[in-house]
């Protein structure tokens, strides 16, 4: 594939992502597809971190494999990174920070030294603006226009004005001129390719897909990697009119959530794995009450606290089973900032429109990490229905949890005249009025429980019909079927034309709204695959169980992935020449 791979590494605490993240806002600004992956420690300073920023003119779904441009701000970077380097790869480092003997050095990749701290000593006694000369050489080998970097850094600096705007502008302009002058043959560079991109998170396609979807409420409590979702609510709180809460905890968070649902307004919550199992007692008094809400559970390396900064698919049972009892849910999963925007858009419809709780399965590969969207894909107008769709009787009493052929039952909120009910988390008959003391001698109760519980389940039936089905990618005579779910696909995508080049033909089946499975269609792919392969990022296969229970298919071919690093396209490539007798190279 044609594409340029940029990255940067150093401790914790020296600004890598504001690094990656301008380099990859300037490949946006510049007509290009973008995926920039954002790699760090659970500490404040110290520990390794790193940012690649990947650029091509067709979209990348991944981080990719290797690197072209690699700057180095401390020794370990370049110690844990030459590996990786691609051929003809450029090096950059500071000389007099640390020394690359030439025998080090990957055959093909070449050395750049720029005395970046020399050149922040020009205008500041400030090490940190280092980072700005050393981006200013990134930027000129990667084919960044000067103009282009300087409007990056000034909208990064927001307001601010002064000396700490000038010097950087500065540096970055010395630090561009350096590699201009001192780099020789520049093979990296890219061309800009028309109209800018939107840059975009998956958290922040997210709460971008609320707002358009008509949340009103979002109560949270801050859990790494679902937190930008409140950043970025709260950033732009007054101008969309919604109310953002930070909650004391998650049991308090689900629960407001709830009560604003309840009270008439779209409302939703966000967590991971460990906050999520906290949530799952209310989530079960919205499933008995039938109260739409929408949860966004982003997925970290776990048990317990587990991996905080990496990623993992491992809650997939949590979700389905989360709650005491049987209630109905759906749980979509996208795998693309793009796709983040529409599943949540999706998912406070279904909410509304089946009146229980959806899940939005995202993970830190997706929630924390950058891609490029066209701005046609993000479409703003969205129809938002009522609601209230009960109407006051005019005879007989209010039925807020009438028996229907759907399962749904017509909704009011407090205040509308004539439709006061009774919502406990208690089990109810159709006015809600409670009916927990059911025994064997009072039979009327024994059978209307039976008929609540079978009203409620109906929904899946509806829920199932109506969240976005699985779709194949590829040939449909494929050698080789991915089955996948979540943000493991986009590596998939990736490494799909890399196998068709080697003469291995592929499709990828993608379950995107994983509960309730549409087993038929599943069924129907599977059946007629040559040789399947199962790729998922946890130990035990967690989709490939729900389909063999739900579709009696075993998927005996699988690629797990559970060390809370995301999955690489030549990872996949290397599975599946190995699975069709091709080696593993």
């Amino acid at each position: 594939m044609s594409d340029l791979l940029v990255r940067t590494g150093g401790e914790a605490g020296d600004g890598i992502a504001s690094l990656g993240e301008t380099v990859a806002r300037c490949f946006a600004r510049m007509g290009l597809h973008v995926f920039g992956l954002n790699a760090y420690q659970s500490v404040i300073r110290g520990g390794h971190v790193w940012f690649q920023a990947r650029a091509s003119e067709i979209r990348p779904f991944s981080q990719g494999d290797g690197a072209d441009i690699l700057y180095c701000l401390n020794r370990e970077t370049f110690d844990i990174h030459r590996a990786d380097l691609r051929p003809g790869a450029t090096i950059v480092y500071d000389p007099e920070k640390f020394a690359i003997a030439p025998g080090d050095v990957p055959t093909g990749a070449r050395l750049l030294p720029v005395p970046t701290l020399a050149i922040a000593r020009k205008y500041t006694s400030q090490a940190i603006l280092q980072n700005a000369s050393g981006l200013g050489a990134m930027a000129y080998l990667a084919g960044i226009p000067l103009p282009v970097l300087h409007g990056a850094l000034a909208d990064s600096f927001g307001k601010k004005t002064g000396d700490v705007v000038t010097w950087n502008l500065g540096a970055s302009a010395d630090g561009y001129e350096f590699a201009k002058q001192h780099s020789g043959a520049n093979d990296h560079a890219v061309a800009p390719k028309g109209e800018g991109k939107l840059l975009l998170t998956g958290n922040q396609a997210i709460a971008l897909g609320a707002a358009a979807g008509g949340v009103k409420f979002l109560a949270q409590y801050p859990m790494t990697p679902a937190s930008g979702i409140m950043h970025w609510m709260a950033a732009h709180s007054r101008d969309l009119g919604i109310v953002v809460k930070q909650a004391e905890d998650e049991l308090a968070a689900i629960n407001m959530a709830v009560g604003a649902s309840f009270g008439g307004v779209r409302a939703m919550t966000a967590t991971s794995g460990g906050g999520f199992s906290l949530m799952v007692e209310a989530l079960g008094m919205a499933g008995m009450t039938e109260t739409p809400v929408v949860v966004v559970e982003s997925q970290r390396a776990g048990p317990s606290t587990g991996l905080p900064t990496k990623t993992e698919q491992g809650d997939l049972h949590l979700m389905i089973g989360a709650g005491q009892g049987e209630f109905p849910r759906a749980i979509l999963a996208p795998s693309h900032p793009k796709e983040a925007y529409q599943s949540t858009i999706d998912a406070f419809r279904l909410a509304e429109e089946w009146q229980t709780p959806v899940l939005l399965a995202s993970d830190l590969h997706l929630s924390e990490n950058y891609a490029t969207v066209d701005r046609d894909e993000i479409n703003l107008n969205v129809p938002i229905a009522r609601i209230a769709t009960a109407t006051a009787p005019g005879t007989g009493e209010y039925l807020r949890y009438a028996y229907t052929p759907t399962g749904v039952s017509p909704r009011s909120i407090p205040g509308q005249p004539g439709l006061q009910y009774v919502a406990g988390s208690d089990e109810h008959d159709q006015k809600g009025h409670l009916i927990s003391d059911v025994r064997a001698g009072v039979p009327m109760w024994v059978a209307e429980r039976a008929k609540m519980m079978e009203k409620r389940m109906r929904k899946l039936d509806g829920l199932r019909r109506a969240a976005p089905p699985p779709v194949v990618e590829g040939r449909p005579d494929a050698d080789v079927t991915f089955v996948a779910w979540g943000s493991t696909v986009g590596a998939i995508r990736d490494a799909m034309p890399v196998l068709e080049a080697q003469g291995i033909s592929t499709n990828l089946l993608f379950v995107r709204t994983v509960y309730p499975l549409r087993a038929d269609i599943v069924s129907t792919t599977l059946e007629s695959a040559r040789t399947s392969l199962l790729v998922e990022a946890n130990y035990s296969g967690q989709l490939g169980q729900l389909i063999r229970q739900e579709t009696g298919i075993l998927l005996p071919h699988r690629l797990l992935k559970y060390d809370g690093e995301p999955f690489y396209p030549h990872e996949i490539v290397a599975k599946v020449r190995e699975l069709t007798g091709h080696g593993g190279q």
